[in-house]
C-alpha cells in the first residue's frame, strides 16, 4: 500500500497511469486464456490443415481392344529418376555456410562492419540451393549420358510451390539408363527410379483417327476436393479416347503430404488409391484395318505426295464397323507426352492441304456424285416413273432446256436401259429420271436413308453432311429451286455426303433394305474383377428405319451394281475379285469453284457377295482420277484381304439384331 500511497500523495497522474497499465494488462491475460483455452482446438486444427499438402493420384487408362482381343491402346512402364529436394537439407545448410562465409570475406576486406540484409540472404539461399541441385542433376546426366539442362526459373518455381512433391528429373529411361542408375544410386542423394504408366499404341497410325490420342490435362474441374497438388494427367480429346474419356480414365486416387514450416516433406499417406480405367472392345478387326490403310496409301492417284481419302468397311447384317481409314494418318503416340513444335511439325499436323488429323472418312462432307444415282434409280422404280427395259437413247449430253448449256455425259451417245445407264453411269440417263421425279421425291428417298443426319458412332466427332431441299435451299442460298438444282442433284452434285453415311446406304441395299446404327464398341469392362462398375453391352444390329423398298426394286439396283464389276463396260472392273461376287458402283464428282472445276472427289461404293452380303466397301478419294481408275483399286484390295480372312477362319454369324 505505501506505493499507492505515495502516488495518492504525490502525483495524481501517475495515478491514472498505473491503472492504466492494469487494466491493459488485465485486457491481454484475458485474451491469452481465449486464445490458449477457448480457441485451442480451432487453431489446432487450422495448423494441422496447413501442415498437410492434397495429392491428386490419376488412375492407370483403361484398354482399348479389337474384335479378337488384340490390344490398340494400352500402357507400358516408365522409368524416371526423380528428386526429392527434402532429402537434400543438409547439402543445403553446409553449401549455404560455404557460400555466406566466402561473401562475408569478401564484404569485409573493404568494410569489417559489411552486413547482408535480410533480402540478400534469402537470394544467396535460392542460389544456394540451385547450386546444389544443378551439380547432383549434371552427376546424373553425365552418368547417363544424357543432357539435362536444369533451368534456374523451373527449378525456383517447384521450389517455392511444389517443394513437397519430387522434382522430374529425367523420363522414359532405356535398359541401359536403367542399370548405370541401380548401381549408382547409393551415391545420388535425394535421386529415386520411379515408375509411371504412359499410354502406347502399339499399332501406331494404324486406326489413329478412330482411337483418337491424349491431352495433358491438370484441371480441377471435375475434382471432388481440393488438391494443393494434381500429379500429371491426360484426358482423351477425340476418337475412343475421347468419347470414352470418363470411363477410360477411372477414378483418381488421394494422398495426403505432411510438410514442416518450410514446406519440406515429412511422410506421405494414401487414403484413397485410385481405381483403374475400363477397357473398352471395338468391333474394328486391327488386320482389315491395316490392310485398307496400306490399299488407301496405295491409290493409283494423279499427284505426288500422301494420298488424301478415307475407307469404310462395315457388316451389312448388322451395321458393324470392321475398318474405317482415313489417310493421311497421324501416331497418337505422338501425343502421349507433350507433343513439341518439332514433332508436329515433322507429322505436317498443321498442314491446310493434308490436314492429317482430319477423320476423312466421317468428318468431312463430300459430293457423291454418281454414287448417288441409287438413290435416285430406287425412287424412280418404286415411283413408277423408272421403268427399267425402257430404252433411253442418248445424245452424249443432256440440255434441260433450249439455251442451257449442255450436261456432258462420259458414258457417251447410245442406247441405254437401267441397268446399263447404272453400269456405263449414264448422266443424261439420270438427269431424265431426276427431272421426271422432282427433287421432293429424291429427297423423300434420300431421307430414308438418313442422309443429312449424324450416324451417331461418336457424339460430336462427325459431320452430318448436306441433303438439300427446296425449304433447305431457300433457308441457307437465299433462292428458289430450279430444274438445274434438280438436274445436279440427280448425278450427285447438290448433295454432301461422308463415307460412312455412304456405307450405310449401301448396307440397307445389300441387306434388303433395313437402315442400321453403326457400331464402333461392343462392351466397356472394368480392368479389376472386384470394381463395383458393372460391365456394358452394347447391342449390335440396333435398327434406325426401313426403307419401305419392294425386292423387285432392290434387285434391279443390285443386279446392275454386279455389272458394274464384272460387265466388261462397267466403271467398277478394277475391283473384280475372283470367288467374291462384288457389286459396286463407282462415282466422280466435280469440285468446282465458281464456273470453273479444280478437282474432284472419286468413289466407290461396293458390296459382297452378291447373294449373301457380308462386307460393304467404300472407298472415297480427293483428287483421284475416276471412280473406276482410283478408287476401284483400293476396294480391290480389301476384299482380297477380307477374302483371306474368310480363308484363315470360317466367317462367324452376325450378333442377333435389335431394333430401336
Amino acid at each position: 500500500m505505501l506505493i499507492f500511497d505515495q502516488i495518492r500523495k504525490n502525483d495524481r497522474q501517475l495515478r491514472v497511469l498505473a491503472i492504466s497499465v492494469l487494466s491493459g494488462l488485465g485486457l491481454l491475460l484475458l485474451g491469452l486464456w481465449y486464445v490458449q483455452v477457448l480457441s485451442a482446438k480451432r487453431y489446432q486444427t487450422s495448423q494441422i490443415n496447413q501442415s498437410f499438402r492434397t495429392v491428386r493420384i490419376p488412375a492407370i487408362r483403361g484398354k482399348i481392344f479389337d474384335a479378337n482381343g488384340v490390344a490398340l491402346a494400352e500402357n507400358r512402364p516408365s522409368y524416371n529418376v526423380n528428386l526429392y529436394l527434402d532429402e537434400l537439407r543438409p547439402y543445403f545448410r553446409s553449401a549455404y555456410s560455404n557460400n555466406f562465409n566466402w561473401v562475408m570475406r569478401q564484404l569485409t576486406r573493404t568494410n569489417s562492419k559489411a552486413r547482408l540484409t535480410r533480402n540478400q540472404r534469402i537470394e544467396l539461399g535460392k542460389l544456394t540451393r540451385y547450386q546444389v541441385v544443378s551439380n547432383l542433376v549434371y552427376r546424373v546426366s553425365s552418368l547417363l549420358h544424357q543432357p539435362v539442362p536444369l533451368q534456374d526459373k523451373k527449378f525456383l518455381e517447384h521450389y517455392d510451390q511444389r517443394l513437397f512433391m519430387p522434382m522430374a528429373v529425367l523420363t522414359n529411361l532405356n535398359p541401359t539408363q536403367i542399370a548405370l542408375f541401380a548401381e549408382q544410386s547409393a551415391d545420388l542423394p535425394g535421386f529415386d527410379l520411379e515408375v509411371q504408366p504412359v499410354r502406347v499404341y502399339p499399332h501406331h497410325a494404324a486406326a489413329g483417327h478412330l482411337l483418337g490420342h491424349l491431352q495433358r490435362d491438370d484441371s480441377a474441374a471435375d475434382d471432388d476436393v481440393f488438391f494443393n497438388y494434381r500429379m500429371p494427367d491426360f484426358r482423351g480429346v477425340v476418337g475412343i479416347e475421347g468419347a470414352f474419356d470418363e470411363q477410360l480414365r477411372g477414378r483418381n486416387g488421394v494422398k495426403s503430404v505432411l510438410v514442416d514450416s518450410l514446406g519440406y516433406r515429412q511422410s506421405e499417406n494414401v487414403w484413397a488409391p485410385a481405381e483403374a480405367g475400363q477397357s473398352v472392345y471395338l468391333t474394328i478387326d486391327i488386320a482389315i484395318q491395316q490392310a485398307a490403310e496400306k490399299a488407301l496409301r496405295s491409290a493409283p492417284v494423279p499427284y505426288s505426295g500422301p494420298v488424301r481419302g478415307a475407307v469404310v468397311v462395315m457388316d451389312p447384317r448388322n451395321g458393324d464397323l470392321i475398318a474405317m481409314a482415313s489417310n493421311p494418318a497421324y501416331d497418337p503416340n505422338d501425343f502421349a507426352v507433350r507433343l513439341t513444335q518439332e514433332r508436329a511439325e515433322a507429322a505436317k499436323l498443321d498442314d491446310p492441304i493434308l490436314r492429317p488429323q482430319i477423320n476423312r472418312a466421317m468428318q468431312e462432307n463430300y459430293a457423291p456424285g454418281s454414287i448417288f444415282k441409287i438413290v435416285v434409280g430406287l425412287a424412280g422404280l418404286e415411283a413408277g416413273t423408272l421403268d427399267p427395259n425402257e430404252i433411253y437413247h442418248s445424245k452424249g449430253f443432256y440440255e434441260i432446256a433450249r439455251g442451257h448449256k449442255p450436261i456432258d455425259d462420259l458414258a457417251g451417245p447410245g442406247d441405254f436401259n437401267f441397268r446399263r445407264a447404272l453400269v456405263k453411269s449414264s448422266n443424261s440417263y439420270f438427269i431424265r429420271e431426276g427431272l421426271k421425279l422432282g427433287v421432293d421425291r429424291i429427297a423423300e428417298m434420300g431421307k430414308r436413308f438418313h442422309f443429312g443426319e449424324r450416324t451417331g458412332i461418336l457424339p460430336r466427332q462427325e459431320a452430318p453432311g448436306i441433303l438439300p431441299t427446296r425449304e433447305w435451299r431457300e433457308k441457307n442460298l437465299g433462292g428458289a429451286w430450279f430444274d438445274g438444282n434438280t438436274a445436279n442433284l440427280s448425278i450427285g452434285q447438290e448433295i454432301d455426303v461422308t463415307p460412312l453415311q455412304v456405307a450405310v446406304m449401301i448396307s440397307a441395299v445389300a441387306n434388303g433394305g433395313m437402315v442400321y446404327w453403326p457400331r464402333l464398341v461392343t462392351r466397356i469392362e472394368p480392368q479389376d474383377p472386384f470394381s463395383a462398375d458393372q460391365a456394358v453391352k452394347f447391342p449390335a444390329g440396333r435398327v434406325r428405319g426401313e426403307l419401305g423398298i419392294s425386292n423387285n426394286s432392290l434387285n434391279a439396283v443390285r443386279g446392275a451394281m454386279l455389272a458394274d464389276v464384272e460387265d466388261a463396260e462397267g466403271t467398277g472392273t478394277r475391283a473384280f475379285v475372283p470367288g467374291m461376287r462384288i457389286c459396286a458402283k463407282t462415282g466422280t464428282a466435280q469440285i468446282r469453284q465458281g464456273r470453273k472445276t479444280i478437282g474432284h472427289t472419286t468413289w466407290i461404293a461396293s458390296f459382297a457377295p452378291f447373294d449373301n452380303a457380308r462386307y460393304v466397301v467404300v472407298v472415297m478419294i480427293e483428287d483421284g482420277t475416276s471412280g473406276g481408275a482410283t478408287s476401284a483399286p483400293v476396294a480391290q484390295q480389301v476384299y482380297l484381304a477380307l477374302q483371306k480372312r474368310e480363308s484363315q477362319s470360317k466367317p462367324t454369324k452376325p450378333e442377333s439384331l435389335v431394333k430401336n
